[in-house]
């Protein structure tokens, strides 16, 4: 049985669906969007006739000129918008009217995270507008005119004037402040999108086609069929340059939003270091397929049919994307995409729910002369270096030990839980690390290196060699840790060298109170959520000489750190004394360098590295 491959769960009816085309955005004008949600805010007016469609080719630019005169005659037309309050309105499949559900309270966005970074994004933008058209009116007072939306569905024509670091367009339409937040659009480009939904200060849309491209659109650099549909990519049209200069303004951003810091405060954001792989880089996939249309929740299931398409949720759509084939991911992992594929066309009436694969790439590594291990697949991805061969293969199984190296360390994981997925950037990551990792002064001083959500031990194990007291790893994960620990024995690293401790984060200053903080340095890598109250106020107290916060989210990250160099942690009051009597002397940081690390090329994520040097002060 190969149940035992793949995670299943329960997936509702879906909507929509999709089909592949050109990789090609210029000259495309086929609407791809299958949303039909569509909500406003109070008190927005509506336009009762949808505007045309823009064509693609040269009707583009008939549609740029008569652009004026469609939005005056959208203005001049005005209707009810739907699903007001959830009343009234909609097509089939709205979720307005009687699907509303009463009394149920929205979701807070969450701190850092991707909605959060989207509206400080849009309020930066209505605010440069806005001082832009102050400026512009030489002090006279301008009358407000109420605005007319376009209704929902209906196309329009939108200029990108920004991005946001989502990843997201922010474009608006020519006459109007009004912000339309499009995926796959760069600054510069005029694009046909289509009205999907209004919020207050913006209206989220869905892109359909380039109409007159940005300078900094090469639409032949796109090595991906499915790009503008899929979800997982957003700059493959960009030169690998412009991504990395995208990438150290999110860092940027992420500051100037998030930290609540001092301009002073914050040094220059260094370049962001490109990854040595920008295509056929990931290491893991997990695609996945829905279940039978309009399965009972309660009784007998039925089966799937036939076999359903298999890949990823699109933008603009809930139903699973068929993908055949992802150029990100690496060749050992295409291979199991394509072998998993087909394993589905026989075994899919065995599925009553949907379920997710994992594919995961395993590294089987042979010195140079050696001999390959007799069950090796035949349909293995082999790299020869003059040192060693490695073959490499792909996982199904969550539970199976996978394994990587980085230069001389060896990894082990279970396949289904987290690792870096970028291999080839780990190498000069990991580097940077131990270049930063000890005070440029009085290196001698450090003796001990405390890994906070350590995981199976990737900074722990790296960087031991520089720590002579040893270095101590701890995350709450039990599994992950003893992974941590098998690791260490299998980089030749006994416990005097490097140790591993299953707790929560916050419980780790209690196993380290023979370390001295001053001989101590701290390396964070929290999910990406980043750290609590309780964690940053025991961290402020024990106060090691030095501090390297590593984040998947620089948002979060850069919240954190605000917090440690402000030495204060809101809510948290430490009226503790020093063991004399003594007030206790206040633990701050400062910034010492901020950096990107791009991970994921072709993708709006930016890993971010943070070097703080203790300050003290009574």
């Amino acid at each position: 049985m190969r149940f035992g491959a793949i995670r299943v769960f329960s997936k509702g009816p879906s909507l929509g669906t999709f089909s592949k085309t050109s990789p090609s955005l210029r000259y495309s004008s086929q609407s791809y969007s299958t949303r039909s949600c569509f909500t406003t805010s109070t008190g927005v007016k509506m336009a009762s006739t949808s505007a045309p469609a823009a064509a693609g080719g040269g009707e583009g630019v008939q549609q740029i000129d008569s652009y004026k005169i469609q939005h005056q005659q959208q203005k001049q037309q005005t209707g009810k918008r739907p699903f007001q309050n959830g009343q009234g309105g909609g097509g089939k499949g709205g979720r307005g009217g009687k699907f509303k559900k009463k009394g149920k309270k929205a979701k807070p966005p969450a701190e850092g995270g991707h909605d959060e970074v989207l509206r400080l994004d849009i309020e930066a933008l209505m605010a440069k507008s806005r001082n832009e058209a102050a400026e512009g009116a030489e002090g006279e007072e301008a009358a407000a005119e109420e605005e007319n939306l376009p209704e929902q569905g209906s196309e329009v024509l939108v200029e990108v004037v920004a991005l946001s670091s989502t990843g997201d367009g922010l474009a608006k339409m020519k006459g109007s402040d009004r912000i339309y937040v499009v995926p796959f659009a760069v600054p510069g480009d005029m694009v046909t999108v289509k009205a999907y939904r209004h919020e207050e200060t913006h209206t989220v849309a869905d892109f359909i086609s380039v109409v007159d491209p940005s300078p900094l659109r090469d639409d032949s650099r796109i090595q991906c069929e499915y790009f503008s549909k899929c979800s997982g990519c957003q700059f493959q049209m960009l030169d690998y340059a412009e991504q990395l200069r995208i990438k150290r303004e999110t860092v940027v951003k992420a500051y100037k939003n998030f930290s609540q810091l001092t301009p002073e405060l914050v040094p220059e954001i260094l370049d962001t270091i490109g990854s040595p792989l920008q295509y056929n880089y990931r290491t893991k996939l997990t695609p996945h397929f829905d279940g039978p249309w309009n399965n009972p929740r309660r009784g007998p299931k039925k089966h799937l049919e036939s076999c359903p398409p298999i890949g990823f949720t699109p933008k603009s759509a809930r139903k699973v994307m068929d993908i055949e084939d992802c150029p990100i991911a690496t060749p050992a992992v295409r291979k199991g995409l394509t072998a998993e594929r087909e394993r589905m066309k026989t075994e899919f009436s065995k599925y009553s729910n949907g379920a997710t694969i994992l594919l995961r790439e395993n590294t089987i590594r042979v010195p140079a002369g050696g001999e390959a291990p007799s069950d090796i697949p035949s349909d293995a991805v082999v790299v020869r270096t003059p040192g060693y061969t490695d073959y490499k293969t792909h996982i199904t199984d969550n539970n199976a030990t996978s394994t990587e190296h980085v230069d001389d360390f060896i990894f082990t994981n279970p396949a289904g839980s987290f690792f870096q997925n970028n291999n080839s950037i780990l190498s000069p990551f990991t580097q940077y690390i131990r270049d930063h990792i000890l005070p440029p002064a009085n290196k001698e001083g450090i003796k001990y290196l405390i890994d906070a959500y350590s995981g199976s031990g990737l900074f722990t194990i790296t960087q031991s060699a520089l720590f002579p007291g040893g270095s101590i790893g701890i995350d709450i994960a039990e599994g992950s840790i003893a992974y941590a620990r098998k690791n260490a024995k299998l980089n030749n690293l006994d416990e005097g060298q490097c140790k591993f401790i299953a707790a929560d984060a916050p419980e780790l200053f209690k196993s380290v109170e023979g370390y001295n903080p001053d001989e101590t340095v701290v390396v964070l890598d929290p999910p990406r959520k980043g750290c609590d109250a309780s964690f940053l106020s025991q961290l402020l107290r024990f106060g090691p000489r030095r501090v390297v916060y590593v984040s998947c989210n620089v948002h979060t990250q850069a919240r954190d750190v605000g917090v440690l160099v402000r030495g204060e942690v809101e809510g948290v009051v430490d009226d503790t004394e020093e063991t004399d009597g003594t007030e206790r002397k206040k633990t701050r940081y400062e910034i010492e360098s901020l950096r990107g690390f791009d991970f994921f090329p072709q993708t709006a994520h930016v890993e971010g590295v943070a070097v703080l040097n203790r300050v003290e002060e009574r």
